[in-house]
């Protein structure tokens, strides 16, 4: 079997920054090393920053609060890391007020989505976000929004935004695809002429995504994606296989691989997601390399 790795598969800038910042922290012995969630949308390397002594706070009660039993010595001696989609200025505030020394992992490249979307909602823009509305990023970036926004995932949802609208400012969020933002854009500036749009879906998307049909184009019968399966850009990918109509194993570990169904093929390629640590790439290689 010939294996064809992607070019960008694996850690993009923004996770890479994010794991950084909270194993400096470990490994400067602080008494405790929080997360707000997950700080990136990856189990395996979230485990492994647990083994390293970074901890995951999860969030309960209808306002998200954290329950963190500590003394106010423990408290100074230790530090709250916002996770890399980022969070509203208002979670900001309460992370703070923990009495915890405060770090901002946001990936720069979402903190830029938001503090758009700051600066034209306080010039009187409506903002409309392309993307998941239940997922974090979109969560944090409509928190920096003054007045009204929207989000929007279909042509239908372009269609229903309410006419009459002066000015209107359009971004993405970071892990969409691609075509389909232009798409909807096209729409958008149809109903609005005004419309500003940014096409704010990052570097490492766009990457990732373009890596997909030259996997294909590069002869792949057959493409594993690594990746969570709660991992946005991760499922993009999946969805830009499957369009390429090529058998597509979408797996979280190498202990998923179907080595008797991937046998069939003589080229297989790999690619992965941008939370995905390098180290899984490596193990789904070498465990296709005996085939």
């Amino acid at each position: 079997m010939k294996i064809l790795r992607a070019k960008s598969a694996g850690f993009c800038r923004g996770v890479e920054r994010a794991i950084t910042i909270a194993r400096k922290y470990a490994h400067l012995g602080k008494a405790h090393v929080f997360t707000d969630g997950p700080l990136i949308h990856n189990n395996q390397m979230m485990e492994e920053l647990a083994r390293e002594g970074v901890r995951e706070l999860k969030s309960s009660g209808d306002r998200g609060e954290l329950t963190v039993e500590l003394s106010p010595d423990e408290k100074k001696q230790s530090v709250i890391i916002v996770r890399a989609h980022g969070v509203t200025p208002q979670r900001r505030e309460y992370l703070k007020s923990l009495g915890m020394e405060f770090r901002d992992a946001t990936c720069p490249d979402v903190a830029a989505i938001a503090g758009k979307v700051k600066t034209y909602s306080k010039k009187g823009y409506t903002v409309v976000v392309f993307g998941d509305p239940k997922h974090p990023e979109v969560v944090g970036i409509l928190g920096h929004a003054a007045g009204k926004s929207f989000v929007v995932k279909t042509l239908d949802d372009i269609a229903a935004l309410p006419a009459g609208e002066s000015q209107i400012c359009m971004v993405s969020q970071s892990t969409m695809y691609v075509d389909e933002f232009e798409k909807l854009a096209a729409a958008l500036t149809t109903r609005f002429p005004d419309a500003l749009v940014f096409n704010t879906i990052c570097r490492a998307t766009r990457d990732r995504q373009g890596d997909v049909p030259a996997l294909v184009t590069a002869g792949a019968e057959a493409v594993i994606v690594i990746g969570g399966r709660h991992s946005a850009n991760t499922i993009k990918l999946v969805g830009l296989v499957e369009r390429q109509r090529v058998p597509c194993f979408h797996i979280e570990t190498p202990d998923e691989l179907d080595l008797a169904a991937l046998s069939r093929y003589a080229v297989v390629g790999v690619t992965a997601g941008a939370s995905t640590p390098g180290f899984l790439i490596d193990k789904v290689c070498e465990t296709l390399a005996p085939l």
